[in-house]
């Protein structure tokens, strides 16, 4: 091997090869049918050298259209210009001749410029195409991120309500074993009461009901189960999460207080979300009137129609409010005015409610409280 030869450089030089060599035959073509039509066309070379000239560049390349054309031209003036046979040329047959050469190189630069255009084009076109996978992928990992950043918030702020959880659950235990020892005390008597008996085992049914639901309505919020498109009545949900709350709100001496429109219409979405949204502004709220000693401590949420195609529900305290200048900031990932917070919980609240097709606000006066407020329209539909 040839020490400026490389592997790599042998089969380039062999594909250029067999490119020049069918070319040249395409030159060959055209030249046996022109003079085989001679006699009854006149000069059919005009018809069949251009032609070689355009299939051997268009789907052999640039070089390969040239060696065609000028394989054609020495062609075109040995056999079919005078005199015959020969590689002179005449002075009047100079015209004829460079028309027919002119023709050819024109042929050959049309043709390569259009084949290097759609080249051009096909690789725009490959190269968008990847960007666009590229692009999806990205949206994908961003999304699976974003979810699995959502369900950390959960766990978090689920957390931080640990007591509430535990007086939760506590309330409907203590229940059912009072239910049931006056069960088995109206069973054991001299005269057993059944219908007593009867009344106190339904309580203790219902208590361990209620025990059941609230270890569900945890157990939804903290896992990453996927998001269902189902009619969500956000009423039931305010009322499902001022109850997971109270216990906090009572030991922080704040008043919870609801103004839930009764006709709220249903909105598509999902319901674990809903709640995430709801119990981040409720717990927003208590933790903003913990500080508070010189007004009554409350925190009021209320739901109504806004429109003719939204719902509306707000959530204010009476805490200590935010400064003007840090409200724009409210939303910003990892930016909290909570002393626990992470700062994410208002962020992925926004994504969210935005992504249900609605809005989410806040209004704020440094040291008179705060009102957080979102819309969404009648049949919102998820998308995140």
């Amino acid at each position: 091997m040839n020490a400026t030869e490389s592997p790599r450089t042998k089969p380039f030089i062999a594909g250029a090869a067999s490119r020049y060599a069918i070319a040249i035959l395409l030159a060959g073509v055209a030249l046996w049918l022109s003079l085989v039509l001679e006699t009854s066309f006149g000069n059919p070379f005009w018809l069949f050298f251009p032609s070689a000239v355009v299939a051997s560049a268009w789907f052999y390349g640039k070089a390969a259209g040239w060696v065609t054309t000028v394989v054609s031209m020495i062609a075109v003036q040995y056999y079919f210009i005078p005199p015959l046979r020969s590689f002179g040329v005449r002075r009047e047959d100079y015209p004829f001749f460079l028309t027919f050469v002119g023709c050819q190189i024109f042929a050959t630069w049309l043709v390569n410029k259009r084949k290097q255009t759609e080249d051009s084009l096909q690789q725009a076109n490959a190269a968008l195409v990847s960007q666009m996978a590229e692009r999806k992928h990205a949206e994908e990992s961003l999304r699976k991120t974003r979810s699995e950043l959502a369900r950390v918030v959960r766990i978090t702020t689920i957390g931080e309500l640990t007591a509430s959880i535990a007086h939760e659950i506590n309330q409907p235990l203590a229940a059912i074993v009072t239910n049931s020892d006056a069960c088995i005390a109206w069973l054991a008597s001299e005269s057993p009461n059944l219908h007593e008996a009867q009344t106190a085992a339904e309580r203790a049914a219902a208590a361990a009901t209620r025990a059941s639901e609230v270890i569900s309505r945890i157990r939804s919020l903290i896992k990453n189960a996927p998001t269902d498109r189902i009619p969500v009545q956000l009423n039931e949900v305010i009322t499902e999460m001022v109850d997971l709350a109270s216990h906090q709100a009572s030991n922080g001496g704040v008043s919870m207080t609801t103004d839930l429109e009764p006709k709220l219409p249903t909105v598509l979405g999902g319901k674990i979300q809903f709640q995430q949204v709801i119990l981040n502004l409720i717990q927003n709220g208590l933790e903003a009137t913990s500080g508070v000693n010189d007004r009554p401590r409350r925190l009021d949420i209320r739901t109504q129609i806004r429109g003719t195609d939204q719902v509306q529900v707000s959530v204010s305290d009476t805490g200590v409010g935010v400064a003007q200048e840090l409200l724009p900031r409210l939303f910003e990932p990892f930016f909290t005015t909570r002393s626990q917070g992470i700062g994410m919980g208002l962020p992925i609240s926004r994504s969210i409610i935005e992504a249900h097709g609605g809005r989410l606000w806040a209004e704020s006066s440094l040291g008179m409280g705060s009102v957080f407020q979102f819309t969404v329209p009648h049949g919102a539909s998820l998308s995140v």
